[in-house]
């Protein structure tokens, strides 16, 4: 590998690590159409290369989240048994299909979930208060100097989300944050900010669920990999830090414009 083409992997890490631990999303919808459209990656290779980097910005971004008591462990753990089974038959799946198709279904997701986010930012917020729900939260968010609480709903359609997510991480290597974050805020009453702070904290136990199927098929290369990862690591911390810093709603709108630009720049191209 060039030295002009690691410096182009380790900026792509970057940006998708600072977008991954922003928005909860692992940088998959970054990562893969940059290693795609610009680097010319096969598609199977940029999946594959994605998902082991989900797992690096998980793990960068929860341990801080959590102490931050911005991520919800127990909302987590509960979504994540369907979001995991949901991984493991994606990643079979992925194996069976063609570039094409994935670009395909890559490319209208992108578009349903930016409506979806559309359609949120222009609603008010989850509720602050309890209401005695099984699972609740809390946390203070130094961005509106207050102590934010909520109560989980609609749990049963936050699980059947969860499983379509973990699906498609596994399917397209995007760590199934555009699709577990939207359903926390919009199905759950979860605030933004611990929509996607769950969400991190979530993304990296799906793709390690995956992550084997695609090793098993030679699917990650070590050189482009390592170059990703340690970009991924970089943008992660910065993403961390600016995510406490910045109000649920900016957080909503920068989630919908990545989500549109994307969707846009797959089926151009």
């Amino acid at each position: 590998m060039s030295l002009t083409s690691f410096l182009l992997i380790l900026f792509g890490g970057s940006i998708a690590g600072l977008l991954g631990a922003l928005l909860g999303i692992g940088g998959g919808i970054f990562l893969i159409p940059y290693f795609v459209l610009f680097l010319k990656i096969p598609i199977h290779q940029a999946i594959a290369t994605s998902i082991v980097c989900v797992i690096a910005t998980s793990s960068t971004a929860a341990s801080v989240n959590v102490d931050r008591r911005f991520a919800n462990v127990r909302l987590g753990m509960v979504l994540e048994t369907t979001t995991t089974l949901g991984a493991i038959i994606g990643g079979f799946t992925a194996n069976a299909l063609s570039a094409t198709t994935l670009s395909r279904i890559f490319g209208a997701l992108l578009v349903f979930v930016s409506l979806l986010m559309v359609r949120k930012s222009r609603q008010k917020e989850a509720s602050t208060e309890f209401r005695g729900g099984w699972i609740n939260g809390q946390y203070f968010d130094p961005a509106t100097n207050q102590e934010v609480k909520y109560t989980v709903r609609r749990l049963p359609a936050g699980l059947s989300v969860s499983f379509i997510a973990g699906n498609l991480s596994g399917l397209l290597g995007i760590g199934g944050g555009i699709m577990k974050v939207p359903a926390m805020n919009l199905f759950c009453g979860v605030p933004m900010k611990a929509a996607t702070a769950t969400s991190n904290l979530m993304i990296g136990v799906t793709a390690v669920a995956s992550a084997f199927i695609y090793y098993a098929h030679d699917r990650i290369h070590p050189v482009i990999t390592s170059a990703a990862i340690l970009g991924v690591l970089l943008g992660s911390w910065a993403g961390t830090a600016l995510s406490a810093r910045l109000h649920g709603r900016t957080i909503a709108y920068i989630f919908t414009g990545v989500l549109l630009f994307l969707a846009i720049e797959m089926f151009l191209r």
